[in-house]
């Protein structure tokens, strides 16, 4: 069911040290910040040959980043995403095998501009999992 790797998301405390440290110190070729509103995130995508690292920041008060922050102040591993070929299906059959999709089950428009789930951490080994269709 799952695809390619797609990113890995890291939450920051500091994304421009973050993104200059991915940057100035790696080498990497990392974007320009955007504001997704819709998850509460500021990102900046880190791209590499084989895959992406996605670094997040809280975008409001509200932000579901903030409190991952708090328990982990100087940041961490926050969501892996996969790519899959159908996001309505995988939902539909992962929710048929008893795993929990998050934030009511209905897709919302994710930092690529393309439909994305969340996947309860208790389901999956304690790591939150993100689909994005491919």
């Amino acid at each position: 069911m799952i695809g390619k790797l797609n990113h890995v998301a890291m939450a920051v405390p500091d994304l421009a040290a973050a993104a200059a440290l991915y940057r100035d110190t790696l080498g990497a070729k990392v974007s320009a910040p955007t504001e997704v509103p819709a998850h509460g995130v500021t990102v900046v995508f880190v791209e590499l040959p084989n895959t992406k690292i996605e670094l997040l920041h809280p975008l409001g008060d509200n932000s579901p980043i903030a409190p991952f922050l708090e328990r982990s102040p100087a940041g961490g591993v926050h969501h892996v995403c996969f790519e899959v070929d159908d996001i309505l299906a995988a939902r539909d059959k992962l929710k048929a095998g008893g795993a929990r999709v998050l934030g009511g089950g209905e897709p919302k428009t994710g930092a690529h501009g393309k439909p994305v789930l969340f996947l309860h951490p208790k389901d999956f080994c304690g790591t939150l999992i993100e689909l994005e269709q491919a």
